[in-house]
């Protein structure tokens, strides 16, 4: 079986009860017009009669002396798919505030490494006629990007399609492939000797982000970041708070201050976190510093599976108090940390990433380090899109689609946020001892956004 690449084994390695490190995605249907919640029991149970499961989804971890200790992925060729597709009911009426609750605790909850990584819950009960369905998948596995490229062919675009396939079901590759994974040991001399090779040519690029960082405020570098109390150790229980936003009208405060909808996307996170952490007065002087991952996985790649990222820090501004200010300190903060990116090769782009995550490492080592190091970042912000028009699963419309992160050890929030259909859905997963109040971000998220509308004029 192949070796596991170590872009992926970076999300097994640092696992613990603590830190589990696992993505997920809540979604919201709504039943169709004349429907009753026998649908939903039918849905779920068409789910466990598709027993033909693509290899991604029958791989299990596992590493001995034959991998050389290295992680490598096995094939399980029983897959017990009651044990990874699972019903679940909230008391009546369910109202999102019961389900926000079931699913912070299913997110908090390690998945098994015996078995294939990945589970999915489907969940009645929900007020006004609605169900949800909670996912989850281990990030050694996917990475958010290829999540949702998941969701959307698992989903149909008519109302009228009744196949209400498993996303674990085999699809044909773009390129014809079968996606058998990434080579074993034969193919590592190979594929070093071409990384070796982006490498050595990367070594201009650093010294002109070094001197760059010496020229430019915007530049950004890990252990600038202030400590906070965001930066802290976690526990393994989880809080998630999730809430929508009209695309539109980001994009029209993006188009009135000649920024990216990225950019309004952290300046609302800028916003937010700024009047949250005033509430508890504990708002550092310097601002605090964000990571947000972009996306190096190429459209023509035909890769489905594993993580291709890489990572911007960002200055969200957070000591500024004119929401305009913050939200131009942003821009010039992202467009700095694109132009790195700028001509490099996905190996030489990766390289520079791990140079800025490797701080991380250390702090989400167990045991109180994350207590005793600078942090890298003091969170991570990340904005995936989405399906653009509305989708259904057999015959029910998904009204929202939430996605659900990763806080670690001295990184205690993560805010995902992904489009839908005319929304921005915001997904903040935070530890439920270290991030009190947690759906308070909700409302001071709605606050930065009127803020931006304001002094945008958009």
């Amino acid at each position: 079986m192949p070796l596991m690449a170590p872009t992926d084994s970076m999300f097994l390695i640092p696992e613990s009860r603590e830190q589990p490190m696992h993505v997920g995605s809540l979604q919201l249907f709504e039943l169709p017009e004349g429907a009753d919640r026998s649908l939903i029991r039918e849905t779920y149970e068409a789910q466990l009669t598709a027993t033909d499961i693509a290899p991604l989804f029958r791989r299990r971890p596992y590493r001995s002396l034959a991998t050389l200790g290295q992680w490598a992925w096995a094939d399980d060729d029983d897959v017990d798919l009651e044990h990874h597709v699972r019903h679940s009911a909230l008391p009546e009426p369910g109202r999102v505030r019961e389900l926000l609750a079931l699913t912070s605790r299913l997110h908090g909850s390690l998945l098994d490494r015996q078995r294939p990584l990945w589970e999915m819950h489907v969940i009645e009960g929900l007020e006004r006629n609605r169900f949800a369905v909670y996912t989850k998948l281990h990030h050694a596995v996917m990475d958010g990007v290829s999540g949702l490229r998941l969701l959307q062919r698992t989903l149909s675009t008519s109302p009228e399609d009744r196949t209400a396939t498993g996303f674990w079901s085999p699809r044909e590759r773009r390129n014809g492939s079968s996606g058998g994974g990434r080579g074993g040991l034969l193919s590592l001399p190979t594929a070093a000797a071409r990384g070796v090779t982006d490498l050595v040519k990367l070594t201009p690029t650093v010294v002109r982000m070094a001197q760059q960082a010496l020229r430019e405020q915007a530049t950004v570098l890990p252990m600038q970041a202030p400590k906070s109390m965001l930066n802290v150790s976690i526990t393994g229980a989880r809080r998630f708070a999730a809430q929508s936003w009209s695309f539109d009208q980001i994009r029209a405060v993006g188009k009135a201050s000649g920024t990216s909808v990225n950019d309004v996307v952290l300046a609302m996170c800028s916003g937010a976190l700024r009047a949250y952490l005033l509430e508890l007065g504990v708002l550092p002087d310097a601002p605090l510093i964000a990571m947000t991952p972009v996306s190096l996985r190429r459209e023509d790649s035909g890769e489905d599976s594993g993580n291709s990222v890489g990572t911007i820090l960002c200055n969200l501004a957070t000591d500024l108090a004119d929401p305009a200010d913050r939200l131009a300190a942003i821009n010039a903060s992202m467009r700095t940390g694109k132009e790195l990116f700028a001509g490099l090769s996905q190996v030489q782009a990766s390289a520079i990433s791990a140079a800025m995550m490797a701080p991380l490492m250390l702090s989400m080592v167990p045991g109180g380090v994350a207590q005793l190091v600078a942090p890298p970042f003091n969170l991570v912000i990340s904005n995936v899109p989405g399906p653009t028009q509305p989708l259904y699963w057999n015959g029910a419309r998904l009204a929202g689609v939430y996605p659900l992160s990763i806080p670690t050890a001295g990184q205690a929030l993560n805010i995902t946020v992904t489009s839908y259909a005319g929304s921005m859905e915001f997904g903040l997963t935070g530890c439920r001892r270290s991030v009190p109040h947690l759906q308070r971000l909700l409302t001071h998220l709605d606050d930065a956004l009127a803020e931006l509308v304001k002094v945008t004029g958009a």
